[in-house]
């Protein structure tokens, strides 16, 4: 079976350097860099401090996965915050739309994370907390 052709010209690769992103939206606890934000993705990196954790946040329309890169990330989730989702390097933490979480650092040294986020509107919205029910 062949392929059907590309519907758009070829579009070349871009790099975008480490030292090229820059701080992007600010949640306690926690400090984000964007790689790159249009039509309607979101890329970038997360790095967590160990032993700490952030405010209580959603990604509003976005799904977003996380992918361990170094450290430990926790993720607590759902009604309280009881559901409580852990990974180290290698593993793919997935956050729903508009669920409503904290990340946090349960190991003993700094934690990074790559992040894409799919969908429109503000990519974080910062919170109070989760509902109880």
């Amino acid at each position: 079976m062949e392929n059907p052709p590309l519907s758009r010209a070829a579009v070349p690769v871009v790099r975008i350097g480490a030292d090229e992103l820059t701080a992007s939206d600010p949640t306690p606890g926690m400090s984000r860099s964007l790689a790159m934000h249009e039509d309607g993705m979101w890329t970038g990196v997360v790095d967590t401090e160990a032993g700490s954790t952030s405010g209580w946040h959603h990604h509003g329309e976005h799904e977003t996965t996380l992918y361990v890169v170094s450290g430990r990330m926790r993720i607590e989730s759902g009604p309280g915050g009881a559901t409580v989702v852990e990974g180290g390097p290698g593993d793919f933490l997935r956050v729903p739309a508009g669920a409503v979480h904290r990340e946090s650092n349960p190991g003993g040294e700094p934690a990074r994370a790559v992040i894409v986020r799919c969908g429109t509107g503000e990519p974080t919205i910062n919170v109070e907390a989760p509902a109880q029910d």
